[in-house]
């Protein structure tokens, strides 16, 4: 057991450090925490979307912006659009749970930012929200695994996470996703 131990926690350092290894990776988050910090700048918001495992994600990066990281500082607008049950569940029940997060993304205005994240990038749901905000000029942000699917076209800013294991996957979109908050943070708040 000890070794199996070993070997998830090797594996799972060995993706991040793939991506801290990329330097294209490196940038675009860098522009990501860039393209953010603009959009808090001008009263803009920054919504979070995913499902099951990355639906958690998206609670928990949407809440280090509208809570705090490191600095005590004001609220940064920010939601994760799953969290209104209501809202989820009516849309889902009279238009489809495809439509959920499509439907939220009509009421945002460019300069607002979506960051969807899906481990296989297919998730129908985001990929429909992404497509609306295309059309409003809404910046995209795709966390996925390593093939982008769907979603890496319709990104403005793609982080493929280089694996295909969805755990490991997954904590390197919430290390990617802390390293945003805390360059955001620290650009708006010193």
């Amino acid at each position: 057991m000890i070794s199996k131990i070993q070997h998830i926690l090797q594996t799972s350092a060995r993706v991040k450090e793939a991506i801290a290894d990329d330097a294209v990776m490196t940038d675009t988050i860098a522009r990501i925490a860039g393209i953010m910090t603009e959009a808090f700048r001008k009263g803009n918001r920054v919504y979070f979307c995913g499902n099951g495992g990355s639906a958690a994600d998206a609670q928990h990066l949407a809440a280090e912006f509208s809570g705090r990281f490191y600095i005590d500082r004001p609220i940064l607008p920010s939601e994760a659009l799953h969290c209104n049950t209501s809202y989820l569940t009516a849309v889902a029940n009279d238009y489809g749970y495809n439509e959920a997060y499509a439907r939220i993304a009509s009421s945002f205005t460019k300069g607002d930012v979506l960051v969807g994240i899906s481990t296989s990038g297919n998730s129908e749901n985001i990929v429909k929200a992404f497509e609306v905000c295309r059309q409003k000029g809404v910046t995209t942000v795709g966390m996925t695994g390593e093939k982008g699917g769907k979603m890496a076209p319709l990104s403005d800013f793609w982080v493929g996470v280089p694996s295909n294991d969805t755990p490991r996957i997954q904590e390197a979109h919430i290390t990617v996703g802390h390293i945003i908050c805390q360059l955001v943070e620290e650009q708006l708040f010193g």
